[in-house]
């Protein structure tokens, strides 16, 4: 057993901490939020994730989990885990590394010799090179890189049972050093004979980027098949199911639709660039540009699909949005595909219903205009259009026979490609979709 701490108890650190504490080690979570510390404390999860609450309640039943505001808790741990946020700095590409540098200085000052300080946000390369020079002041303290890969919906399972762990360690003894301490924390899991990869550190800061980087070319490639397959009139589900078929390529991640939103993706990608062209190599990576804005021209299409579905004007139509998260089993709406086309809509005249599972309240905080409806059914009646922009189970499982009733006029947007084109139209619906007939 390990004592831990976990500095940022947001999204990431809310998980690692709960998760940590499950495999049998002591954990404190740190975070100055005090609502989200009382929320915490109280085995109550501030943001949907399933399978976390439950994580809670059995970790702080144990006495193994506690949460706390005051920093000083953590000099009881030896290993330290940095999982503060990196957002997008206001008017630029870059990362804001303010909260990773504060909070790696508020450790440093509470840490003794032997400690482990393992880095887990997002970063852009270079970052715990330069970290670990500043520890280098702190007789005997360690500094890892350890990324995290979690897909927001699956974070427990994705950190419980992760398909990788990455290392980013020091050269030499202190390098052998930290990877042993690693192994302590994750001993549970590498007994599972999950892969671990031991690295320096700049490899494992660009792993995460690089791959957050490939998964948005492949989202935004099969989107740009998609404006090619309206052009042509071909069918872009069935041009993903033949190139997904070729294991070199493989399916997943190749569905077309309103693209890729989050509060990872777009900001990690925009990240990479910035960082790439401070080292100089820029022209490596120029690709990702239009990338974004492949992805961005997604949101726009759907808006002119509407209107088009809408007889050419928006102004009055009801327009129905189902969903607001940028993904399914998720609250999180930054930069949400689903919002940011329900607030366009709105601003041409439409007038816009949003309904969503769990994400009402974040969303009426980011877009307080638009017209919240929890009942799916509510939300629908009298629509003139019906929008699909975030795939919730319940919404693919809709009736289109039961809906024709409830609707104004039969018109469903298929936003993530996800319905069967030939059961809405067979009862009645127009159906349209990005990149199909």
């Amino acid at each position: 057993m390990t004592t831990i701490s976990v500095i940022g108890c947001g999204y990431l650190g809310a998980v690692h901490a709960a998760a940590m504490a499950s495999l049998g080690h002591e954990v404190i979570g740190v975070d100055l939020d005090q609502r989200r510390i009382d929320m915490l404390s109280a085995s109550k999860a501030p943001f949907f994730e399933p399978g976390l609450e439950d994580l809670l309640h059995d970790a702080q039943a144990l006495g193994s989990l506690k949460f706390s505001t005051d920093l000083s808790e953590i000099s009881a741990a030896s290993v330290h885990f940095l999982c503060v946020g990196t957002p997008q700095r206001k008017g630029e590409l870059g990362a804001d590394m303010t909260f990773v540098d504060a909070a790696f200085s508020s450790v440093l000052q509470h840490a003794t010799a032997g400690d482990l300080i393992v880095g887990k946000s997002t970063v852009p390369v270079g970052t715990a090179s330069r970290l670990a020079e500043l520890a280098g002041s702190a007789d005997g303290v360690l500094v890892a890189w350890n990324p995290e890969f979690l897909r927001e919906g699956h974070a427990v399972e994705d950190t419980l049972s992760p398909d990788r762990l990455v290392y980013g360690v020091p050269d030499g003894a202190a390098g052998e050093q930290a990877t042993t301490r690693l192994d302590e924390v994750y001993a549970d899991i590498l007994r599972r004979d999950t892969t671990r990869l031991v690295t320096d550190y700049a490899t494992a800061e660009l792993v995460k980027t690089a791959a957050n980087s490939f998964l948005a070319t492949k989202i935004s490639f099969i989107n740009a098949m998609a404006e090619l397959c309206e052009a042509s009139g071909a069918d872009v589900t069935q041009l993903a199911d033949a190139i997904g078929m070729d294991d070199r390529i493989g399916r997943k991640f190749l569905n077309a639709g309103l693209g890729f939103g989050g509060g990872c993706l777009p900001k990690d990608i925009r990240a990479f660039m910035a960082r790439a062209g401070e080292l100089g190599a820029d022209q490596a990576v120029a690709f990702l540009r239009e990338i974004d804005a492949i992805n961005m021209r997604r949101r726009i299409r759907m808006v002119d699909l509407v209107r088009e579905v809408c007889g050419g004007s928006l102004i009055g139509k009801r327009v129905t949005v189902l969903g607001a998260a940028f993904k399914p089993n998720s609250d999180d709406v930054r930069d949400s595909p689903a919002l940011s086309v329900a607030a366009q809509l709105s601003l041409q005249g439409a007038d816009v219903v949003v309904t969503d599972p769990e994400a009402i309240d974040n969303a009426r905080s980011r877009f307080p205009e638009l017209n919240y409806v929890a009942d799916t059914i509510d939300a629908l009646r009298g629509a003139d259009a019906v929008l699909l922009a975030t795939e919730w189970t319940e919404y693919r499982e809709l009736s289109p026979d039961q809906l024709k009733s409830v609707v104004g006029v039969p018109a469903i947007l298929d936003g993530r490609n996800v319905l069967d084109p030939g059961l809405w139209r067979a009862a009645g619906w127009t159906y349209r979709a990005l990149g199909r007939r």
